[in-house]
C-alpha cells in the first residue's frame, strides 16, 4: 500500500510548478485551480476504473510500457522546454506575456489528462492489489502541491524561479516514476 501512495506523490510534483505558474498570473483565481482539480479527481477515478479493464485485454505485463512511457515523457518534458525556449528567444522580445482564460483552461485540461494517465500507470503496476487510494492520492497530491505553490506565488513568498528548474524537476519526477515501474518489473523477473 505504501508504494502506490509514494508513486502518486512522486509523479504529482509537476503540479507544484503548474500551481506556481498559475499563481503568478494575475488573471487566475484560486477557484479556477479548485475547479481544475475537481475535474482532475474525476479523470483520475475514471482512469483507475478503465485501467483494470484495459489490463485484462493486454496479453502481457504492461509495467515495461508504463516505465518506458514515463521515462520518455520525462525526457520529452525537459528537452521540449529547452527547444521551445531557444525558438522563443529568437522570435520574442522582452515583453510580458498576458495569459488568457483559454490558456488557463488548456493548462488545466493537460494537467488533468496527465494525472489520469499517471493514475492508469500506477494502477497497471500494482494490479491486482490496486485500490481507490491510487486515484485519490494522485488527485489530492496534485491539488495539495498546486494549491501550496499558488499560495506561495500570491503571497509573494516566491516571485520568480527559473522556468528551466520547474521543467527539469517535473521531467525528473516522471523519469523517477518510470524507473520505479521498470524496477518493479525487473524485480518480479529476477525473483
Amino acid at each position: 500500500m505504501f508504494m502506490p501512495v509514494l508513486s502518486g506523490l512522486v509523479v504529482s510534483v509537476d503540479a507544484f510548478f503548474i500551481g506556481l505558474s498559475l499563481g503568478l498570473q494575475k488573471r487566475c483565481k484560486f477557484v479556477y485551480l479548485a475547479i481544475i482539480n475537481a475535474f482532475l479527481l474525476g479523470l483520475c477515478i475514471f482512469g483507475f476504473l478503465i485501467a483494470g479493464q484495459i489490463y485484462e485485454i493486454i496479453p502481457f505485463d504492461p509495467d515495461l510500457i508504463v516505465g518506458v512511457a514515463f521515462i520518455s515523457l520525462g525526457l520529452w518534458t525537459i528537452l521540449h522546454y529547452f527547444v521551445s525556449e531557444h525558438i522563443k528567444r529568437r522570435k520574442e522580445t522582452a515583453e510580458e506575456v498576458n495569459v488568457s482564460l483559454k490558456t488557463i483552461v488548456l493548462v488545466g485540461l493537460v494537467m488533468s489528462v496527465e494525472a489520469m494517465l499517471i493514475t492508469m500507470g500506477i494502477t497497471f503496476i500494482f494490479l491486482p492489489h490496486s485500490t481507490l487510494v491510487i486515484p485519490i492520492t494522485v488527485a489530492f497530491a496534485h491539488f495539495g502541491y498546486s494549491a501550496f505553490s499558488f499560495y506561495l506565488a500570491r503571497n509573494k513568498h516566491v516571485q520568480r524561479i527559473p522556468v528551466a528548474l520547474s521543467h527539469i524537476i517535473s521531467g525528473l519526477a516522471l523519469i523517477t516514476y518510470g524507473m520505479m515501474a521498470l524496477f518493479v518489473e525487473l524485480g518480479d523477473f529476477l525473483l
